[in-house]
Order: C-alpha cells, then structure tokens, then sequence
C-alpha cells in the first residue's frame, strides 16, 4: 500500500526538477517571445526613423553585428556560437539550482536565443552572420533591445541572488 507522502509520485505531480525545468522554459519562452515580437515592431515602425519617447528616450532602430557597445564587429559568428553553448550550460546548470535560478537561468538562455535568432534569419554574410536588432536608445546609452534585457537582468539579479545567499550563509 503507498504511503501518503508517495501520493504526488502516483498522480504524476511534477518533480521539483521537472518544475525547475518547466520554469526555465517558460521564461525563455516569454523573454524570447517578447523579444521577436519589439524587434518585429521596430523593423516595422521605426524605419522611417526614431520616435521620441519621454526624457531622452527615444525608439530608434540599429543593425548591430558585434556584441554590446558595438565591440567585437567582426566576431558576429563566434558570439553567435558561445550563445548555444550558453544555452546549453544553462539547460545543465539547472538541475543544480532551485525555482528563482531556473526563472534568471531562462531569462538570459531567452535573451541569448533572441539574438542568435537575428544571427541565424537576418544574415547576409553566411551562417551567423546577421545583425541584432536594437532599439531602446537612451541617448547616453548603447542602443539595446529585450533580450539584452533578458541577459543583463538576468546576470545580475543571479549574481545579486547569489551574493546575498552567501552572506546569509556565512
């Protein structure tokens, strides 16, 4: 006879690895997701130039081969390529952490994916060699989009997450 506890086992209840996993992916979808569907906007709307926003915010639309801050111009096809190996440590990483670390670890694969799609479809050069497209212009910022958001944010609040977890450990 199964005890109460094994109840979850027998109706199929999720796993806390199997949630982890559902978190991870359901972030990656809604970061990449909302990516594809601004930059989609902006390759639409912003062609005819920027659209001020408030302060000096404004929507203007960039092509960017490299990596942040325009850096790296000519290595679009490598940070192309570390952008799966990123998404699949991050897949791996997984396993190891718990709910909040699957929601940031699919919020930088989202963001990755995000631009490795721009990579991939908008290339003219060959495999990997599209421009990512950006749009959120500052002014006194480089020009950036959702996914960038989606890497960044997630960096962060990981490295945050994990320093305060430390200390309240120590």
């Amino acid at each position: 006879m199964p005890r109460v506890q094994d109840a979850d086992v027998l109706i199929g209840a999720p796993t806390p690895l199997a949630e982890r996993y559902r978190r991870f992916a359901e972030t990656l979808a809604v970061v990449l997701g909302l990516d594809q569907i601004t930059k989609a906007w902006a390759l639409d709307a912003l062609v005819d130039g920027p659209i001020e926003v408030f302060w000096t915010l404004q929507w203007r639309l960039v092509f960017n081969p490299g990596a942040s801050f325009s850096t790296g111009t000519s290595l679009g096809p490598l940070f192309g390529v570390l952008a799966i190996v990123m998404v699949g440590v991050l897949g791996w990483m997984v396993r190891d952490t718990d709910r909040g670390g699957a929601v940031l670890f699919g919020a930088i694969a989202g963001g990755a994916i995000g631009n490795l799609v721009d990579r991939l479809f908008r290339s003219d050069d060959g495999f990997l060699g599209g421009e990512v497209v950006d749009f959120i212009d500052f002014g006194w910022w480089p020009v950036f989009n959702i996914a960038d958001i989606g890497i960044v944010g997630g960096v962060i609040l990981f490295a945050a997450r994990s320093l305060l977890t430390s200390r309240a450990t120590s």
